[in-house]
């Protein structure tokens, strides 16, 4: 009788995409799982293993016999960083942060580096892109010089593991986790499996050590954070670092927390002595004026749950060109471009014949649409040349209909707002409990918001030709409309406000 023999299968290849690290058993084009195209790589055969029983590093316990106290967060130093992390760093914990070049994400990081830096907390800053004196010159220029803050310029793995083994400090800040490679692996720094790599060794230390560590990333062309999308579910905390490099302001917004929620922000202002928390940032938004100027409106955002008072901007001038333009800073071209028609065709305000620019002061950018009131009171107020009371601030959403909608949190809007000393807004209606001593209108559409513009001025007009007979009666419409008279506004709004006399516009 003939031995049986025993074969065995031909290794077959694996597939892995570099995005999101998940594994495939064959090559496809685009990833199943982050439908990310052309990330999935051929790496070789995978060998078969059963992995068995071990011992553990600790029993399992109930969990209400867990000592909560060892992940105590501890304060950076920094309160506006506190804020965004919720309450400051865990024990452990591994912070992502990231952002485009030239934003600040160093500067703030030594800074935090030096604060949090103490006999019994030691902080070891490794730096891969900067030699350690140009770093040193930057700890001069901001003050953060501390006898127990450490400093290394290292790209290898290896090396910054001595580092730590060496110094065994209570918080690690990593600049940046795509600079540091391996010598285990094949590929250049920032790879996706050189960033696996790093990323995963950090972690594993930390969690060991009980260390918070803070890693800088780096950013694509469209604001991702660059290398596998893995590394972003390996830390614990992702925040973005963002702001305008010709502005002064940085705001920290959280993405992901697993310590707290992700509706903080964070608000910071650069200049050349380093970087400062802003506790109120209110006034960089503002801009301060003797008498109100047409085209300028006040509004209330929220930013998380902070909220913020900000002035939108609206200029509008006789179009040469026969395309008028239409320019945005600050703000969403598509939200501008429904507003302005809604305010055309409900508002009755004409807009085809104008270039008209709006703009938000202080490089704030606004997203959300409660400034639609505001943007849309601002473009009348520049249509008419009439300005509104500079006591005023518009809250509410606009929709195609002409309608204004309400929109979350207008009680806190308008405590901040009354804090500053706002003593008048308009607001969709039911806007809940008011702050005492502020006058609330409340609107319900668009044309009812547009008296709050006193005394509306008509532009001057450059002569027409005459109007062909169809046309004729569309026009003597819009004249009786625009000399129908307009409901005055209530006359505690215009407290403090001194209409422009129109022998001074002549």
């Amino acid at each position: 009788m003939a031995a049986r023999t025993k074969t065995t299968a031909k290794p077959r290849s694996s597939y892995r995409c570099t995005e999101c690290g998940a594994q495939l058993l064959k090559w496809v084009g685009r990833c199943p799982e982050c439908n990310a195209w052309g990330t999935v790589e051929e790496y070789g055969a995978v060998p078969i293993r059963t992995t068995a029983a071990g011992p553990v590093s600790a029993p399992a316990k109930p969990i209400g016999q867990v000592d909560g106290q060892v992940a105590t967060a501890r304060s950076t130093g920094v309160p506006e960083l506190d804020r965004v992390l919720g309450g400051g760093l865990v024990p452990g914990a591994v912070v992502l942060l990231a952002g485009e070049p030239g934003v600040g994400k160093s500067t703030l990081l030594l800074d935090v580096a030096a604060k949090a830096a103490g006999e019994r907390h030691r902080t070891l800053y490794v730096t891969g892109e900067e030699s350690a004196g140009q770093v040193r010159l930057r700890a001069d220029r901001i003050n953060a010089l501390s006898e127990h803050l450490y400093l290394a310029a290292e790209q290898d793995l290896g090396a910054v593991l001595g580092h730590i083994d060496a110094v065994n400090p209570g918080l690690l800040v990593l600049d940046s986790v795509q600079t540091i490679a391996s010598a285990e692996l094949d590929g250049a720094p920032g790879g996706p499996a050189q960033v696996r790599e790093v990323a995963g060794a950090l972690i594993r230390v930390s969690k060991e050590r009980g260390m918070a560590t803070l890693l800088v990333g780096h950013v694509t062309k469209d604001g991702q954070i660059a290398g596998p999308r893995l590394l972003e579910h390996l830390v614990d905390v992702v925040l973005s670092f963002e702001g305008d490099r010709h502005a002064r302001l940085r705001l920290i917004r959280g993405v992901k927390n697993r310590y707290g929620a992700t509706d903080e922000v964070g608000c910071f202002e650069l200049h050349d002595e380093g970087i400062v928390g802003l506790a109120d940032p209110s006034g960089l938004f503002l801009t301060r004026r003797d008498k109100p100027v047409a085209g300028t409106c006040l509004t209330v955002t929220l930013e998380g749950k902070r909220p913020l008072v900000a002035e939108v901007q609206a200029l509008m001038v006789d179009s040469q060109i026969p395309s008028p333009r239409r320019t945005t800073s600050g703000l969403e071209s598509p939200r501008i471009a429904m507003i302005l028609a809604v305010v055309e065709r409900h508002g009755g305000v004409k807009l085809g014949k104008q270039d008209i620019y709006t703009a938000t002061v202080g490089g704030v950018k606004l997203t959300e649409p409660s400034a639609d009131l505001a943007i849309a009171l601002a473009v009348a107020s520049s249509s008419t040349d009439t300005p509104l009371p500079n006591n005023l601030v518009a809250i509410g959403e606009v929709g195609l209909a002409g309608e204004v909608r309400r929109v979350t949190g207008v009680q806190r809007r308008l405590a901040e707002a009354h804090r500053l000393g706002f003593t008048h807004a308009l607001v969709p209606p039911d806007p809940g409990k008011v702050p005492a001593g502020m006058k609330v209108v409340e609107v319900s559409d668009i044309g009812e918001a547009l008296r709050a513009i006193p005394g509306r001025r008509p532009r001057s007009k450059p002569r027409q030709d005459a109007a062909p007979p169809a046309q004729q009666g569309a026009q003597a419409l819009a004249r009786a409309r625009a000399q129908a008279p307009v409901p005055a506004f209530p006359e505690e709004l215009m407290a403090g406000w001194e209409p422009v006399d129109s022998d001074e516009l002549g």
